[in-house]
């Protein structure tokens, strides 16, 4: 007899797996997001390289064999779609079924099969949801998205929450590559002289920034990671000074990548293209004046998605509402975090410590943090919280501070100890963010032992100034927290501040 299972709580309360499937010209993809959300996060992701896109420019048609291969993988798709009871499906093509002669007859293939229809997408609006997936995935980013595919490349300017008017090229990976008979000389110069007509914005120092898109220029950017030895294996927000990287992508501007050096950690299958890869990269870097190049996890996919949230959702910060929900899954009390948030605000505010924007939002996301390693054994709280926040699938955060809310964290389950920090997090720190972190650490012990973690307790706490610090005002009727252990946190929380602080209870 079958076993019977309870439907999970995101069915019954109306939330359900959602289905993109991207044809490209290189890779036939589906991924199963958990939900629509400001953060989605990945149920299943799968794909095929089945290189719809080889052969287009010179024969203008899809290859049979590719076809029959892209059909095969479908069959597979719709039977997970099925499976994991997607209650909406949005079926995404680009390049090669656009430019094809015989992609329409391919695409109708597709929606019979599927029984969804099928979104050809052109140049425009692939570099709007290009944009609007870098959107989705950073905090108010500001410089040019480029997309690279195996047809065609889309190259966007953004502004904090607003993709600007897109441009598309004939520089995909298939399609240069044999455009230029797989030449990197001829390959330079073609994506030269195409890379003439377009009208590069006039971007102010500080917003030089270029955010690349695509499996060809994520597998670039593990390569380089690989080779420098860095710590944290995210490609998402990996960032590289304009000219190492330009610098970098003359380097490996070898066909097959023959000779460089780790080149075993990308697949077979993109070794041919990430040279090709290198070629754009290099002109567009340079072009551009680039100050730095950021690799994005995010694109299209999520860039249809965000566009069909709320303009309230939208407008939410990615960080804070992935931490909100870990800690909802995982801690003693999500309220108590909340109250986290407003006491930290109140006692950074009377202590005068001086905070970004940025850094805010981070010490609200650490604060909903701070409890979602309570169920480890209490030797390894610290160490798991770690583990967990540093390689999260956060977006809306760059590396150093991801770092931050890790120590943070981490901090408060096993104290100060600067030699028991992972190396990994000490090198993406930046000394500002360990300070910070440590302050924030220091305040979050002191708080879990006032209130056990518990909601409802931290609000009755008085903070007031002081001409040295401030005072922490238990009054008669918390007066029975204090105590030793609490005086010892305390204590510790004044020497990082390096200010008084007095605990009052009568």
């Amino acid at each position: 007899m079958a076993r019977q299972f309870q439907p999970s709580r995101g069915r019954l309360n109306g939330a359900g797996p959602v289905a993109v499937v991207d044809i490209g010209s290189n890779s036939v993809r589906l991924v199963i997001y958990e939900r629509k959300a400001r953060t989605p996060t990945m149920l299943f992701n799968e794909k095929l390289l089945a290189g719809l896109g080889r052969g287009v420019a010179a024969t203008g048609r899809l290859a049979d064999d590719s076809v029959e291969m892209a059909l095969g993988e479908l069959a597979r798709f719709k039977a997970l779609i099925r499976h994991t009871g997607c209650k909406d499906i949005y079926i995404v093509a680009t390049a090669a079924a656009r430019d094809a002669e015989n992609g329409p007859e391919f695409v109708r293939h597709v929606e019979a099969f599927l029984e969804a229809p099928v979104r050809i997408l052109d140049g425009s609006e692939e570099a709007y949801y290009s944009a609007l997936g870098v959107i989705a995935g950073f905090w108010q980013p500001r410089g040019i998205v480029g997309d690279m595919g195996g047809g065609s490349l889309e190259l966007v300017e953004i502004a904090g929450t607003e993709p600007g008017q897109g441009a598309t090229f004939p520089l995909g990976g298939l399609r240069l590559s044999e455009e230029a008979d797989g030449k990197i000389s001829k390959a330079q110069k073609i994506a030269e002289a195409t890379l003439k007509s377009f009208d590069w914005p006039d971007l102010p120092p500080g917003e030089r920034t270029f955010y690349a898109v695509g499996g060809t220029w994520r597998s670039l950017g593990r390569l380089h990671l690989f080779q420098n030895d860095y710590p944290l294996h995210v490609m998402h927000n990996y960032e590289i000074p304009a000219g190492e990287a330009i610098e970098f992508c003359r380097k490996i501007m070898v066909p097959n990548l023959e000779g460089i050096d780790k080149a075993e950690v990308v697949s077979k299958q993109r070794r041919a293209l990430v040279p090709i890869g290198a070629v754009v990269m290099e002109k567009v870097l340079t072009a551009m004046k680039a100050e730095r190049l950021i690799f994005s996890a995010t694109g299209v996919r999520e860039g249809l998605l965000h566009e069909k949230l709320t303009p309230e959702m939208q407008a939410h910060d990615p960080v804070i509402e992935a931490a909100r929900e870990l800690c909802i899954l995982r801690a003693r009390s999500p309220d108590h975090a909340e109250e986290l948030i407003a006491w930290t605000d109140e006692l950074f505010s009377v202590l005068s410590i001086e905070e970004t924007a940025n850094e805010r939002r981070l010490r609200h996301a650490a604060c909903l943090l701070s409890d979602i390693g309570w169920r480890a054994h209490p030797d390894y709280r610290g160490e798991q919280s770690l583990n967990i926040i540093s390689n999260a699938s956060f977006v809306g955060l760059d590396h150093a501070g991801r770092a931050y809310l890790a120590a943070a964290v981490f901090y408060r389950h096993d104290g100060l100890r600067e030699g028991s920090l992972s190396p990994v997090i000490r090198h993406l720190f930046t000394e500002r963010l360990r300070n910070r972190a440590k302050v924030l650490g220091a305040t979050l012990r002191v708080a879990s032992l006032l209130s056990a973690s518990m909601a409802g307790l931290l609000p009755k706490v008085g903070i007031r100034a002081t001409e040295t610090g401030l005072e922490l005002e238990l009054g008669k009727v918390l007066a029975d927290l204090d105590g030793e252990r609490l005086r010892k946190r305390v204590a510790q929380l004044s020497k990082v501040i390096e200010k008084d602080i007095d605990v009052l209870a009568k």
